[in-house]
């Protein structure tokens, strides 16, 4: 009895080894990111697109109900952080993060309310569907302007909460992201970030980021932000190497961009 309750346990023992082995190599393929943007300079003040009361204005009694602010540059006044700079690898990486592949969310919901796109600056995987939806009491258009997509010019009624769906089944990472317009209200614009890999990031009202679960190694992430297009700062031009460690969590130096990066003339 004795020696049967020894090789259990020596053959029980065995297996949590290998199971540990395994579950520690599994974590090892991958690791994780997480920067900061922060703007070097003055914040620079940007007038409204459309001035609150403005009676003169295209369907004012909803788009200057509230005014529309210019959302091309946000910056957060408290610590500078740059809201909406996009970070991502422009071609998917051979290894994908099993939990990954898929999109956890089928659908992406695209608003318009009071005449502003929202968000802003918008992920969308190639195995989405964008439901684009309207709270406000008039028409819109939404207008897409792709590469390597099909361009969509729908019309989107008065308070559209199903939302209208729009697929876009190619990668436009090797491209400017998709331009998002509305010609009924000309001062309307927004952008899409379509990808058919997870391993992309916007970041959030403090100017942060994180991309998680990434293949171990180095990678090259291009950045973007619209209004120098490719961010250009001491640490990096356009593009931003990175060395992602076994099971961490890489946390980068914040990175100071100069606000003469964002006032340039194009």
């Amino acid at each position: 009895m004795m020696h049967v309750s020894c090789g259990r346990s020596i053959a029980a023992l065995s297996l949590a080894f290998l199971f540990g082995c395994s579950v520690a190599s599994a974590a090892d393929e991958w690791g994780s990111i997480e920067g900061q943007f922060i703007l070097e300079g003055d914040v620079p003040e940007l007038p409204a697109l459309v001035e609150k009361g403005n009676a003169a204005a295209k369907d004012a009694a909803v788009c200057a109900a509230s005014g529309v602010p210019d959302d091309s540059l946000i910056v957060n006044p408290e610590n500078l952080g740059i809201a909406n700079v996009c970070l991502y690898i422009r071609k998917a990486p051979k290894k994908i993060h099993p939990d990954l592949k898929a999109s956890a969310e089928p659908q992406v919901v695209f608003d318009q309310v009071g005449c502003r796109f929202t968000p802003h600056l918008l992920i969308v995987r190639t195995d989405q569907v964008v439901l684009v939806k309207s709270g406000d009491p008039i028409n819109h258009n939404t207008r897409t302007s792709p590469f390597a997509n099909k361009a969509e010019n729908l019309i989107i009624k008065p308070e559209e909460r199903t939302g209208v769906q729009i697929t876009m089944k190619q990668s436009e990472l090797n491209y400017p992201p998709v331009k998002v317009s509305c010609d009924i209200h000309p001062h309307m614009s927004a952008y899409w970030m379509v990808a058919d890999h997870p391993y992309v990031a916007i970041t959030d009202a403090d100017g942060k980021f994180k991309i998680e679960n990434l293949p171990v190694g180095e990678h090259t992430f291009r950045v973007w932000h619209e209004r120098p297009g490719y961010i250009n700062c001491g640490e990096f031009k356009r593009d931003l190497k990175v060395t992602v460690k076994p099971g961490e969590t890489t946390t980068l130096a914040p990175f100071k961009v100069p606000v003469a990066e964002f006032t340039k003339t194009k």
